[in-house]
């Protein structure tokens, strides 16, 4: 039996209890070709099926982020080119089940070859594939386990329409041996507010009802422990929520010094009541799965809901963030061979200026008929001189306050010189942390090197922190890096000016902040800075 295993944590919080796992998906049987007119008819059938069950979860599902991912797989299960695939395999002599399964292998192998965001949408394909499969066998998809008390959820990877679907009150704590940091499942479970570790190696050796406990920031997780250092594990927990939940008001360290608390969203629903403002409004929802851009209305439209829910508020526009490695059929862009460093955010509007011209046109006129204040800032920038492009592309459309996101080691060294051309920066330390240490979100074998506590990754922030300070200029940090309340601290102590994150973590962050001074920040700062690993410079803030 293990006893501790280290995952890579991507969601917040510490759960305890009996594991139970995921049933699997039925398997694909012996070919067994019934003629292509039976076999057609099937697969049509399963298509219908799995869209309007995909449909339905949606409908139910508790939160928007997770309606939109749902409403996406139907996007992906309806898919001209997939639909031709499998006919066409259909004509060819395959029954059903094997064309869906032969077709969806094609695209799975692409999307792994791809790497980087599209790596992360293989467990999706898998998920369709069993869905369309038992479909096209009149058998259904197994659900969750329902052992009637609360539970760990263990599988190897969770599909969106079994993710959306928890129940935080059934399901402690997820974890999985395979996905990453910004997989669907780590996206979903930071929105549902449940205590997540992916990439757990062993974690499917676990017998079902066996007692584990998980820590969501760290990654640790013990398998066979007590049942009274499970109550205690929940029951602190408990704690912490509640005192999170009192919390209150604007981010202050104890002495007073603000650290203003933002949301990262993608739609208005997504906002809660008492937000101080939006520091990463992610508009990619817009474009998503479209074979022609929005329109220029529609684009307003969205982007005036946000503004009118936050009247004298700050919310941060992040500029359409996708491209080879986040590809959108209307870009219609050629494939690349590492698209993680290719044309991506900013250099988007290389190819096709127009895309970011009536974005920006979009916010400005949105903007004009609000009283929220609004910034706007470009992904993926890497030079001074497309920061002052992008600058002066704002300032043309009538946004006086534009950013850009440091995303890539050459912007974070050359900060000053890019400050000089823009009114704030804030941080993106996922990207950073995959550019900096040449190390793919998606490879579990290199998790260590995706921590936000490693002192190379600290080292830019503070470079960036520090030039912030000499331009009297805000930096900010809109990373998952934002979330971790112990090291909130660490970026308070450095100059960080404002943190963004999922709603749902603001209130542990704040609760953190809010216990020490910023002097005891810059303390922490400091030696965290100084340390040569990163379990050292955990070791410098607060457990």
């Amino acid at each position: 039996m293990m006893s501790d295993v280290k995952g890579i944590g991507v969601s917040p919080g510490a759960a305890a209890g009996p594991v139970h796992r995921l049933a699997p998906p039925p398997a694909l049987p012996a070919p067994a070709f019934r003629g292509a007119s039976l076999e057609r008819s099937a697969f049509v059938s399963a298509v219908a099926s799995v869209s309007g069950d995909l449909n339905r979860r949606a409908d139910a599902a508790r939160d928007e982020v997770a309606a939109e991912v749902l409403r996406a797989q139907v996007l992906m299960v309806e898919d001209e080119t997939l639909l031709e695939a499998v006919t066409d395999l259909i004509d060819g002599g395959a029954d059903a089940p094997h064309a869906v399964a032969e077709a969806l292998a094609v695209h799975r192998a692409a999307f792994e070859a791809a790497g980087g965001y599209l790596a992360e949408r293989v467990s999706d394909l898998d998920d369709l594939r069993d869905r369309l499969v038992a479909a096209c066998l009149g058998l259904p998809m197994p659900g969750l386990p329902d052992p009637g008390h609360p539970y760990v959820l263990i599988a190897r990877d969770l599909a969106p329409a079994d993710t959306a679907g928890l129940d935080p009150a059934q399901v402690l704590g997820l974890l999985t041996a395979e996905g990453g940091p910004t997989s669907h499942t780590a996206i979903l479970a930071r929105t549902l507010g449940i205590p997540a570790v992916v990439r757990c190696a062993g974690i499917l050796s676990v017998p079902d009802g066996t007692l584990v406990s998980l820590d969501g920031a760290s990654g640790l997780v013990s398998v066979d422990v007590s049942a009274s250092d499970a109550t205690a594990v929940n029951a602190g927990e408990q704690a912490r929520r509640a005192r999170a939940a009192a919390s209150t008001g604007p981010g202050r360290t104890a002495d007073g010094h603000p650290v203003a608390l933002l949301a990262n969203i993608g739609s208005a629903r997504d906002l809660t009541a008492g937000v101080e403002g939006v520091g990463l409004f992610r508009t990619e929802l817009l474009y998503l799965d479209r074979t022609d851009p929005p329109s220029l209305d529609e684009q307003v439209a969205a982007y005036r809901d946000v503004f009118a829910a936050l009247p004298g508020r700050k919310v941060v526009v992040r500029t359409l963030d996708a491209g080879a490695d986040k590809p959108l059929p209307f870009l219609r862009m050629a494939g690349e061979p590492n698209p993680a460093l290719g044309v991506r955010g900013l250099r988007v509007a290389r190819r096709n200026p127009d895309v970011l011209t009536t974005q920006l046109t979009a916010i400005a006129t949105a903007a004009a008929a609000a009283s929220a204040e609004v910034w706007v800032m470009a992904p993926m920038v890497a030079t001074a001189a497309e920061a002052s492009s992008f600058a002066a592309a704002c300032r043309s459309a009538g946004l006086p306050t534009a950013g850009v996101m440091i995303e890539v080691p050459a912007a974070a060294l050359r900060a000053p010189s890019i400050l000089r051309g823009v009114d704030f920066l804030s941080l993106g330390t996922n990207d950073l942390s995959q550019y900096t240490f040449a190390a793919d979100r998606m490879c579990g074998d290199l998790a260590e090197l995706l921590d936000h506590w490693q002192p190379a990754l600290i080292a830019l922030i503070a470079a960036c922190a520090s030039a912030g300070a000499e331009a009297g200029k805000p930096v900010g940090v809109c990373g998952e890096s934002a979330a971790d309340p112990a090291f909130a601290l660490v970026l308070a102590g450095l100059g960080i000016s404002s943190l963004s994150m999922a709603p749902r973590s603001i209130p542990a962050v704040r609760e953190a902040l809010a216990a020490h001074t910023l002097d005891e920040c810059r303390t922490i700062a400091k030696a965290a800075l100084a340390a040569d690993t990163p379990e050292a410079a955990r070791a410098a803030a607060p457990a």
